[in-house]
């Protein structure tokens, strides 16, 4: 039904203390909308309970299979032992899940699904005292009512460090908590200001002491704001050679320095220059305003104190800082959870239960259904792009200027654009993460970090296979000193060989690590799947070619970026010739700048034969993705392209979804996509995915074979996807600079416009018949490889064997070291 109107995101999620149902719909069916969220709420049946029961079982699995979360309920089970964060986790126990109880579900909803314990959080393009009366309209019938009384689990005093222990197959690493007040509380508001004392990406202790100077793999600070209580989170990863009572010393003694004030008293101003930059990138979009006023509603902190926290913050002192961490940053009232990499022994499993496939009744339409569908709603009319007004197009020498002008605010976002990258110089990427620990003749790289953090702007280089981005983002009125920041440190960084060395330790501890992580080690399967044994993924150096990397080889890399030939991508409040004044003085270009060395090319190898890339990974559940290049790039069927992926596998309301988690539960996540290139010369890509348990994998794998195979027919789903993707395509406005990366995109693929227009005038006239016979053609009695991550004991060789041959990669044949 959602679908049908248009909406994107139709979710739902349950934290600690809230149950939200998000939407994102055309501002033109907000009554058809309302109509169906007040009537979800007026008297629910509960059809696909048992089905739906075992999507929760295979979330659980994955919680078992997910190691960061299970440091996560440790911590929360250790530092609020007394109140509900820790007594008890969202998704609940393997033996809460084993006797689930209809009753007790339909008690929880009469008693907690009441207007005065609900909120209806909306931003868009509307009136709000006119969507004030439709939503009072349309939730009418509700009636408040006492809801049962929550007691707070009042916590005692931490007065001896709880240390706990998490086993996985990930890399170790440790997690440390201290407890405060919870978010109504203008100590929490303090506690936020003194994350970013420690953690802030650029300045903040840990960022300067550890980061910058490597002397951890990874380090962070994260303030988790709750109703209740708070957390302060410290995390770091170790080196090679480290222990993790090594990291804890190390975090601990950041900690130190904000008791002791070891701080500089410039770092509070910026952090307030900064946040006064936050608030207007939080309310750039409609979605981060309602996610920050949901927030609010289910903490119930007062707005008025959000929008004066800048002026709080202002009037801080180092005193009020070294006063706050002596008062709740102790020496012994810490949580530590050591992340160990062993067999994890305490997990046990959710059984899979017997399930009797629900018919999910795709052709079936209730007299509500048809009632919604009557109501009117205005047209939306569709905006395309004109790449030939929409984007300004200057010159600064050689070198071709892009910019859109922002009129909302005061923030700039300016990128420079190469053609080229990783496949080029294989040296790129490492000289591009180098950088941030290098320094000038004049200023160390932490000189250089705090100048930006002062300035509330940063940068980033960004090298991928084929394209290379220099971002710098910051206020309008630092953009002359930001960008002049930036050239000057790339054009005048030094070579710095200890940084190198740690970086190289640093770079090869991260290579080991990425070994130890599945969602990576698929990765690397479904490049190999796409491009053979040699591919994109382990395009990379070997350990002698990074041994014998110099640091001037990187630095001379960084100083020679600009003499090779890219753009200039702005976003911002200046205009595009004001943008090339003021980059002249700053942005110096050769008239003769240089071809990048000619890229090495992958090409996708033909799926010529079923088979099985196998790779072993200690876990629960099995990760499945089948893989099928297809034909070269034919603009002609994005239309049918895109009607054929809303209907198939696309979304909640696709037949992927309805069938294989919906009717036979055999999925917590799974989805189908035909991916038409990012650029012309190659190829379409048939891909299909399902996470499920691994004594599910054959039944999972036949049921997406059959879909595969055969297109199930439904003319209300087909409908509803047709009109769903129309009316999709009529409220998305592409803004800011999503204009320029749109245009850049359509050149790469040898069109000239908004290819959206072809969608929106030509899916309206396709039929079922139409995409079932692109089905037929690009899918049904097809080859794939299917890229499996699961446990060698876990999943049946002969179930493997049943797919195709079987080919099982180890990870040095994936990583390529």
């Amino acid at each position: 039904m959602m679908s049908g109107m248009g909406a994107d995101g139709t979710n739902a999620f349950t934290s600690f203390e809230q149950t939200v149902y998000t939407e994102d719909i055309p501002a033109n069916v907000t009554d058809k909308f309302l109509a169906v969220q007040g009537e979800r709420f007026r008297q629910p049946v509960l059809r696909l309970f048992h089905t739906e029961l075992e999507a929760v079982y295979e979330e659980k699995n994955r919680g078992l299979d997910n190691d960061p979360r299970k440091v996560y309920e440790t911590m929360f089970a250790a530092i609020f032992p007394n109140n509900n964060y820790g007594k008890q986790t969202t998704i609940g126990t393997v033996e809460h899940l084993k006797n689930p109880s209809l009753k007790a579900i339909r008690e929880y909803f009469n008693n907690y699904y009441v207007p005065n314990n609900m909120g209806v959080i909306m931003s868009g393009d509307f009136n709000p005292d006119e969507m004030i009366v439709k939503i009072d309209k349309a939730f009418s019938y509700m009636k408040s009512k006492p809801v049962p009384e929550y007691k707070v689990g009042t916590e005692s005093p931490i007065t001896s460090p709880i240390v706990k222990e998490v086993y996985g197959p990930t890399p170790e690493n440790i997690t440390i908590g201290f407890r405060f007040p919870g978010a109504t509380t203008k100590d929490a508001r303090m506690l936020n200001f003194v994350g970013s004392m420690l953690t802030n990406g650029q300045a903040g202790l840990i960022d300067l002491d550890l980061v910058k100077k490597q002397k951890l793999l990874a380090a962070y600070a994260f303030p988790y704001v709750l109703k209740d209580y708070s957390v302060l989170l410290l995390q770091g990863n170790p080196t090679e050679g480290q222990s993790l009572d090594d990291v804890k010393a190390l975090l601990l003694q950041e900690i130190d320095k904000l008791k002791k004030g070891e701080f500089s008293d410039d770092l509070i101003q910026s952090i307030v220059n900064n946040e006064k930059k936050n608030v207007i990138q939080k309310y750039e979009k409609y979605t981060s305003r309602a996610e920050s006023l949901m927030d609010e509603f289910t903490s119930e902190v007062d707005h008025k104190a959000q929008l004066e926290y800048i002026e709080e913050i202002s009037k801080l002192t180092k005193k009020d800082i070294m006063d706050f961490a002596a008062r709740y940053l102790q020496d012994n009232n810490y949580v530590a959870v050591y992340k160990r990499k062993g067999e994890d022994k305490n997990i046990v499993k959710v059984d899979k239960p017997a399930i009797t496939p629900v018919s999910v009744n795709r052709d079936d339409q209730s007299p509500f259904l048809k009632k919604v569908n009557e109501m009117p709603e205005a047209p939306i009319s569709p905006v395309w792009l004109n790449f030939d007004k929409d984007i300004a197009k200057n010159k600064l020498g050689s070198v071709d200027v892009l910019s859109v002008k922002n009129t909302d605010n005061d923030l700039f976002r300016l990128y420079y654009h190469f053609d080229s990258g990783k496949w080029n110089n294989k040296v790129l990427p490492l000289a591009a993460e180098y950088l941030q620990y290098l320094g000038t003749k004049n200023k160390s790289s932490e000189d250089i970090s705090k100048e930006f953090y002062k300035l509330a702007s940063s940068f980033n280089v960004s090298a991928g296979n084929e394209e290379t981005y220099v971002t710098l983002e910051g206020l309008n009125e630092n953009f002359d000193k930001t960008a002049a920041l930036f050239e000057d440190l790339i054009k005048n960084c030094q070579p710095d060989q200890k940084a190198l060395d740690a970086y190289k330790a640093r770079l090869k501890k991260s290579r080991a690590n990425a070994k130890q992580n599945k969602s990576t080690i698929m990765a690397g399967l479904r490049s190999y799947a796409q491009y053979g044994a040699q591919n994109p993924f382990n395009n990379t150096l070997s350990d002698a070619e990074l041994d014998a990397l110099k640091a001037e080889d990187l630095v001379n890399a960084l100083h020679d970026l600009f003499n090779f030939k890219h753009k200039v991508l702005y976003y911002g409040p200046k205009s595009g010739n004001e943008t090339v004044t003021a980059l002249t003085p700053i942005h110096k270009v050769s008239n003769s700048l240089k071809d990048m060395p000619k890229s090495k090319t992958f090409a996708q190898i033909p799926t010529d034969k079923n088979k099985v890339l196998f790779a072993h990974y200690d876990m629960v559940q099995a990760e499945i993705f089948w893989v099928r290049n297809g034909d070269a790039y034919n603009s002609g069927i994005t239309p049918t392209v895109s009607l054929f992926n809303n209907y198939f596998g696309g979304g909640m309301g696709s037949v992927v979804f309805q069938t294989i988690r919906e009717s036979k539960a055999l999925a917590y996540s799974t989805y189908s996509y035909f991916s038409l290139p990012n650029k012309k010369e190659d190829k379409d890509i048939v891909t299909a995915y399902v996470g499920t348990q691994a004594d599910k994998f054959n039944e999972s794998t036949i049921a997406m074979n059959e879909l595969l195979n055969t297109l199930p027919k439904s003319d209300q789903l087909f409908e509803t996807a047709k009109s769903g993707l129309k009316k999709s395509i009529a409220a998305e406005r592409i803004t800011q600079d999503g204009i320029i990366f749109t245009y850049l995109r359509v050149q790469k693929l040898g069109n000239t416009s908004d290819i959206r227009k072809n969608i929106y005038e030509q899916s309206p006239k396709l039929s079922f018949a139409d995409i079932n016979s692109f089905h037929d053609k690009e899918m049904k009695g097809k080859n794939y490889t299917y890229c499996l991550v699961a446990s060698q004991d876990k999943v049946n060789e002969a179930d493997m064997q049943k797919l195709g041959e079987v080919k099982k990669l180890n990870l040095t044949e994936i990583f390529g070291y």
